[in-house]
Order: C-alpha cells, then sequence, then structure tokens
C-alpha cells in the first residue's frame, strides 16, 4: 500500500477507533458489560468494512483508473447495505446491547467518512503523473495574427 493510501487509511482509522473507545465506555456506563461489548463489536465492523473497501477502492483506482467513480459509489452502496444486514441480523441477540451497538456502528461509520473526506482533501496527491524526462518548456514564439 502506496504511503499516501496507508497515511488516509490512519488517518480515518485513528479517529474511528477513538470515538469508538468513548462509545464503548459511555454504552459501559449506561447499559453495562453488553452495551461496552455492543459498542466495541460495532468499531471493530466499521473499521473492518470501511478499511477493506478504502484497499479495494485504491486498488481499482490503481489498476482500473476509468472504473473508479462507478467503483466508488458500488462499494459504498455495498458496505451501507451490509451494514445495514449486519444490524438487522443482531437486532435481537443476547450477546451484547443491540442498541448501542447500533448506535455505535452509526456514529462510527459517520466518522470514518468525515476523517476518510478529511484526510483526502488534506492529502497532496497529484492527479497529472509528472514525467520529468520529457518535461520539455515549450518555446515562446510569439503570436501570429
Amino acid at each position: 500500500m502506496p504511503s499516501n493510501d496507508a497515511r488516509i487509511l490512519l488517518q480515518a482509522a485513528v479517529p474511528t477507533a477513538a470515538v469508538g473507545a468513548i462509545a464503548a465506555v459511555v454504552s459501559g456506563v449506561v447499559a453495562g458489560g453488553k452495551g461496552a461489548l455492543g459498542a466495541v463489536v460495532a468499531t471493530l465492523v466499521v473499521v473492518l468494512f470501511m478499511g477493506l473497501g478504502l484497499y479495494v477502492l485504491q486498488r481499482t483506482a490503481k489498476s482500473l483508473p476509468h472504473l473508479f467513480q462507478a467503483m466508488g459509489l458500488l462499494l459504498y452502496t455495498a458496505q451501507i447495505l451490509l451494514l445495514f444486514i449486519f444490524v438487522a441480523a443482531f437486532k435481537n441477540t443476547s450477546l451484547f446491547n443491540p442498541k448501542s451497538f447500533a448506535l455505535t456502528l452509526v456514529v462510527t461509520t459517520l466518522v470514518w467518512i468525515g476523517a476518510q473526506a478529511r484526510a483526502h482533501m488534506k492529502a497532496k496527491i497529484l492527479y497529472v503523473e509528472p514525467d520529468s524526462s520529457k518535461a520539455e518548456k515549450p518555446e515562446n514564439k510569439g503570436h501570429s495574427s
């Protein structure tokens, strides 16, 4: 993974994990151990789904750049659907508190998306690869009327 991609992944994962830790503490206080477990599971699911999605998107951008935008839309749609399916599958679970799980899932997903957008805006990624061997200054021949 190139350094820009790793930096963007890190800049999205760290705030998400921090918000997930805060959510685990709050859920633990409000709903007990099962609430904290639900928040931790939700945070792990978001980091895994979104991190894997970012990795797939970056690989697509490198190998099939003409499909980048379509792949991004498809990927984010699939991620939201998978998260919805995950919430629906575990809404009546007794393993952890489903409300703290669902709320943490939504909050950490929003934090990931915001942090990833901020990381992309702050990154100085060239959209044109400069080629120094072919870069020649054009001669100024003036205007012809």
